[in-house]
């Protein structure tokens, strides 16, 4: 059995980034930049009004000063007009700004009377004005390599006029489920039977990390059997085994792995729950062995496999986001294992949820955060402590 950091270093060593790829950046939200792109223009990309009203020049705008209008900017194409003193241009929000222009008075501000208006406010120069560039400038960098590329992310890029963006490498994923005693949602459930949850939430949280998920599949407790699936889902980068990799009569996963010629690198991690994960390779397949308890499955994906596709995915950054929070009951871990508790962080404040074991499904589906506790680490309700989100 190895520490929890020295797996977690062995999984990252041993998996590397894929080949880049071109997406259209409609396909492109929530995956993880290949390269840095920077602006082609400028924010904006030319002086224009901040708002519907008067393009003036600021030291020709006295109270009561009446003003002539000569013509009016719509947003959109540039009709070249120009301001002088004594008139004024009619203008709308994102217009460009006429030639000699320098502010824009609020049409609040104003008094329209046919041709003319009366200013009613004094007006300061660059007034309601957004300054070509002031947003961003031309060859600013606006998007970093390995940066998750968000909506907004998105946006910047479009407003930029990047049909396409060069992202991290596809991970395919196949999850097996193991175990005589599944049964598949919707069918009919034999005594001794349980359904298997296991599948769904794998299949959510690969989903959560940009995971390509190939296949889905059960299989019974039988090497043969086990072998045969196992085979076809080694074309994938990443296979997911959840259940059969403790050390009882039944649970054959490893012995199928290595009759394959798989390469063990990881058996069993000083982690609670979840000591009886399994790393290893099948041919180029990186394969994940996740303990059948359903929290167990859970920590172990977000502190094992969940790094390792997003370091394949090229990804600057793997960890879970981390949170400071006031702790509100005591916690202590006598275990000789690292311990995480499931919970609840809101307003600041974490509290453990539910029971702690590993079966325990409903408590971690009210919960939203784990907290670390190291091994005989004591800690007092009212203590700041840092907790790992994931929702």
């Amino acid at each position: 059995m190895i520490s929890e950091s020295e797996a977690r270093a062995k999984i990252l060593d041993a998996v590397q980034p894929l080949p880049a790829r071109k997406m259209p950046i409609q396909s492109a939200l929530d995956r993880f930049a290949a390269e840095d792109s920077f602006a082609r223009f400028s924010l904006p990309m030319f002086d224009n009004s901040a708002m519907d009203g008067y393009a003036v020049i600021a030291s020709d705008c006295k109270v009561g000063k009446r003003l002539r209008v000569v013509g009016e900017q719509p947003a959109g194409v540039n009709r070249k007009l120009r301001v002088s003193n004594g008139t004024t241009v009619r203008i709308f929000t994102g217009a460009p700004m006429p030639a000699g222009s320098d502010a824009v008075v609020m049409q609040e501000d104003v008094t329209r009377e046919g041709d003319e208006i009366v200013v009613n406010a004094a007006v300061n120069v660059d007034e309601s004005v957004r300054k070509r560039g002031c947003d961003l400038g031309e060859r600013q960098k606006i998007l970093s390599k390995g940066e998750r590329i968000t909506a907004t992310k998105l946006a910047l890029l479009a407003s930029q006029g990047f049909a396409d963006v060069l992202v991290g490498g596809e991970v395919r994923a196949a999850i097996i489920s193991t175990g005589d005693e599944l049964a598949m949602p919707g069918e009919k459930l034999y005594p001794g039977q349980i359904y298997d949850s296991n599948s769904v939430l794998l299949q959510s949280l690969l989903e959560l990390c940009g995971a390509t998920i190939t296949s889905t599949g059960r299989c019974s407790d039988d090497a043969g059997s086990l072998q045969k699936e196992f085979l076809v889902a080694a074309k994938n980068e990443i296979l997911i085994v959840t259940g059969g990799v403790s050390v009882g009569e039944h649970d054959l996963v490893q012995a199928a792995l290595r009759k394959l010629g798989a390469k063990i690198d990881i058996w069993r991690v000083a982690i609670k729950p979840g000591k009886p994960f399994l790393f290893g390779t099948l041919g180029s397949c990186f394969v994940f062995g996740l303990p059948g308890n359903p929290v167990s499955a859970f920590v172990t994906f977000l502190q094992f496999v969940r790094v390792a596709i997003l370091k394949m995915m090229a990804a600057d950054s793997v960890d879970l986001a981390r949170l400071t929070a006031t702790l509100t009951v005591d916690q202590i871990n006598e275990s000789e294992r690292v311990h995480y508790v499931r919970g609840k962080f809101e307003n600041g404040r974490f509290t453990p949820i539910g029971r702690q074991e590993s079966h325990a499904l409903f408590g971690l589906s009210q919960s939203n955060a784990l907290l670390r506790l190291d091994r005989g680490e004591s800690l007092h309700a009212g203590e700041t402590v840092h907790v790992q989100v994931w929702c």
